[in-house]
């Protein structure tokens, strides 16, 4: 069966919560419904279309309409590295690691486990991830020319009704919780919904099914960023 992609626009993040706090791939030179809750703002809209169970879709932000200018990708490179390895010093329950955007860029992908996150079923933050997230949230904050995508998954176990809906909601959960930390919404670009999509692991396995069972969260270039890069004043 296919799976409901959601996609929340109006917002911008990376980052995927594990157990794990290594840095991969540090040499750079060379993707829902509206967010509200309790604490109030409403953000974005909702985008639903249909993706299979090992899709590629999930591409991390937008071509930009800038010419990237010569060694552009190797500064926005650098200045990630200094951003993962932030990261990983004040959100140590983090996996963190860098990997590439819509365009090519280094961007940083932060993965928290689920488990960490939430319990079995559920969306509403436990009071670790709590303490976790609001760590993250000095992290955006001190980097706002970081544009955020937000995505959310679950093991195979249950159906797309039931899997679709959590893995938008967790999603979700980690949007607002950032933003009630004080972190802009406009920073915000992509909060999405993947239900068992894109497994990172074996779902015939607990240790699998768990890896599975994650949020990841996207720092990337925005075009501030790029344009910065572009001038050399990055």
């Amino acid at each position: 069966m296919k799976n409901l992609k959601f996609v929340a626009l109006g917002l911008c993040a990376l980052l995927t919560f594990s157990n794990c706090s290594s840095i991969q791939s540090w040499s750079n030179q060379t993707k829902g419904t509206a967010i509200g809750g309790a604490g109030g703002a409403v953000v974005g809209g909702i985008l639903g279309n249909i993706i299979g169970k090992n899709t590629s879709s999930t591409v991390i932000g937008a071509a930009v309409g800038a010419v990237l200018g010569a060694g552009t990708g190797a500064i926005i490179g650098n200045h990630m590295d200094k951003v993962a390895a932030q990261t990983a010093a004040q959100v140590p329950n983090a996996q963190v690691e860098t990997v590439k955007d819509a365009n090519g860029l280094s961007c940083v992908k932060v993965t928290f486990d689920s488990g960490l996150l939430f319990k079995t079923n559920k969306y509403d933050l436990n009071a670790s991830a709590q303490n976790d997230l609001a760590k993250f949230a000095n992290v955006l904050k001190q980097n706002s020319d970081c544009s955020v995508d937000i995505q959310g998954y679950t093991d195979s176990t249950g159906t797309d009704a039931i899997n679709n809906p959590l893995s938008v909601n967790r999603a979700q959960s980690v949007a607002q919780y950032l933003v009630s930390q004080g972190v802009p919404t406009a920073q915000f670009k992509n909060v999405s919904g993947f239900g068992s999509s894109n497994p990172v692991a074996d779902n015939s396995t607990e240790a699998g099914r768990q890896k599975n069972r994650r949020v990841e969260v996207y720092l990337y270039a925005s075009q501030e960023m790029i344009d910065k890069a572009n001038a050399g004043t990055l």
